[in-house]
């Protein structure tokens, strides 16, 4: 009798603590038709042949072509639409603005910033 009751309690401790588990709804949807085509799309873009012969390498190559990509479009999109080419033009002279009827009236390395430069 007792290990009845044992095996009862223990039965019914383990549903109790995995029934909650099972309750939870899919969190990730499946794909849809077009989002595949959308994907394959992308990777026949980036390279991918899918009647090639190289099948784990042709794709692999293809499938990091379009996550650098993705990683380039997210960080466009986190600078706020800012397109960064690796350029900068910080530290670059601003052009002094060069007019004959200039308000200066002492000598030019007064009235130009960059004379002698």
């Amino acid at each position: 009798m007792k290990s009845m009751k044992t095996l009862t309690f223990v039965s019914i401790s383990i549903i109790a603590l995995v029934s909650p588990a099972l309750c939870f709804a899919q969190t990730v949807a499946p794909l849809t038709r077009a989002e595949v085509k959308a994907d394959l799309i992308r990777l026949e873009k980036a390279g991918h042949n899918p009647g090639s012969d190289a099948y784990p390498v042709n794709i692999q190559v293809a499938e990091a072509k379009v996550a650098a990509e993705q990683a380039k479009q997210t960080l466009n999109d986190a600078a706020g639409g800012i397109t960064l080419s690796g350029t900068s033009a910080s530290g670059a002279r601003a052009a002094a603005p060069r007019d004959s009827a200039s308000s200066c009236s002492g000598p030019a390395s007064f009235c130009d910033i960059y004379y002698g430069e």
